[in-house]
């Protein structure tokens, strides 16, 4: 069959565009952004061709899916529209695809992307699996048995999925461009999960995924003593983060990932327990826990120079607070800075106060101008990341121009945070390193 991916840089797409070219199928795209993203790194190496222009033609049979960021009255989905050609929704098609395998679905407000690379680490350590996460990975294989699946309730994407195996990690006010309250969203997921058809790990100290009225097995896991699995003796060390699980009050085994921060542990637990009901061993888990690493944009260390830099994925309060208490676990000697980048309009004013509260937690905190791609300024009139600087203890406005304010934390960890690009602000720190070292020579 033939696809055509509008989108194509965004990381859901991406992926989806892999997975349909190793399935066989024929593949393209188009994007508005020419300039290089990491999530077409994958669809280089297919060789998947990305247009840019608005004249390419495409025979009548072309499926056309598309990103919600484009629009519904974005030109090129008008155009493909109007030449006759078939359109669905992404998820739809995601949809279709995984029904061909075992899959395993994996939700939840926050901690899908490390949990869905947890198992996918571990299966491809222990015989291979296809998989879709929305790092920008993606890769399928008829050969294969699993499907690992990152899954979406943005836009209630999920609810198109039935996966064979499922987890939910946890369910927290999220999207609320997309949900009335924090009972919608809770239904959707309950949805996702009656739609599972033989098992479910879920997060038994999350209150929310406690109210789901399940149909599906399901096994709770976390550190209340109330679940199935709890975790016990964690010890957040610099290198690692180790632990012991017990399964129905029996030691199951001791575990260490290099992975950081409490959350890291939780969504750890989540990966052992859906491979354990797979069939791997608890050796095997064990010894592919040591070696994994964590996906692209997932707290994300490198140096320049004295300077340490962490680039991670994190956009909703509860994802900056707990990447900000995981830095301070692996550098706990260092003064810690964050670059933060909001995303949307309406995250930034739903979630004002709880990104105050979240960033505080640095020592100190700078703020971009909100990039969205899929929300008008005009329709949020004074919603601006000044709404947020004006409420922290030790906060600044930032961009690539005023990079220089970072000067005085040359020898602080410092940790841009975003679920849209940062790469601009990292090179032009960079930049300005390069010429101060040029000055001073």
């Amino acid at each position: 069959m033939k696809y055509y991916c509008l989108g194509i840089k965004g990381t859901g797409m991406s992926t989806l565009a892999q997975i349909l070219y190793d399935l066989g199928n024929e593949v393209s795209g188009y994007d508005d952004a020419k300039g290089y993203k990491f999530t077409q790194k994958g669809l280089e190496e297919r060789n998947i061709p990305i247009y840019y222009d608005h004249d390419h033609q495409f025979p009548k049979d072309t499926i056309v899916t598309y990103s919600v960021a484009l629009g519904v009255n974005h030109p090129e989905l008008v155009r493909v529209r109007n030449m006759g050609l078939t359109i669905k929704k992404y998820n739809e098609i995601m949809g279709d695809v995984i029904s061909e395998f075992k899959s395993i679905g994996v939700s939840g407000t926050h901690g899908k992307t490390t949990t869905s690379s947890l198992i996918k680490h571990i299966l491809e350590e222990n015989g291979g699996c296809n998989y879709f996460i929305g790092a920008g990975d993606g890769y399928a294989s008829r050969d294969n048995d699993y499907f690992v699946v990152e899954s979406d309730e943005f836009n209630r994407h999920f609810t198109a999925y039935h996966p064979t195996y499922a987890i939910i990690t946890n369910i927290e006010r999220e999207h609320m461009e997309c949900y009335k309250d924090i009972d919608d969203i809770r239904n959707t997921f309950e949805i996702f999960a009656n739609n599972t058809i033989k098992f479910i790990v879920a997060n038994g100290d999350n209150q929310e995924v406690r109210k789901i009225n399940y149909k599906t097995k399901v096994l709770f896991y976390g550190f209340g003593f109330n679940n199935d699995a709890v975790i016990k003796n964690m010890k957040l060390d610099e290198d690692a983060s180790r632990f012991d699980l017990y399964i129905n009050e029996e030691l199951y085994g001791s575990f260490e990932v290099p992975l950081f921060g409490k959350h890291m542990v939780s969504d750890t637990v989540a990966a052992i327990l859906m491979c354990r009901e797979l069939g791997i061993s608890k050796e095997a888990i064990y010894d592919a826990l040591k070696t994994f690493k964590n996906a692209k944009r997932r707290f994300a260390i490198s140096r320049i120079d004295e300077t340490i830099i962490v680039d991670d994925y994190a956009h909703h309060p509860t994802e900056i607070k707990d990447t900000l208490e995981a830095v301070r676990q692996k550098f706990p000697d260092k003064r810690v800075v964050v670059v933060f980048k909001p995303n949307t309009y309406s995250r930034t004013i739903d979630f004002k106060n709880e990104f105050i509260d979240a960033l505080n937690v640095a020592d100190k905190a700078f703020l971009t101008e909100i990039d969205c791609n899929r929300e008008k300024p005009e329709d949020y009139p004074g919603v601006t990341s000044q709404i947020i600087v004006d409420g922290l203890r030790n906060g600044d406005m930032i961009s690539e121009e005023t990079i220089d304010k970072l000067i005085p934390e040359f020898n602080s960890v410092i940790v841009f945070m975003s679920c849209a690009y940062v790469d601009g602000l990292i090179n032009a720190l960079a930049k300005l390193k390069e010429n101060i070292k040029k000055e001073e020579d």
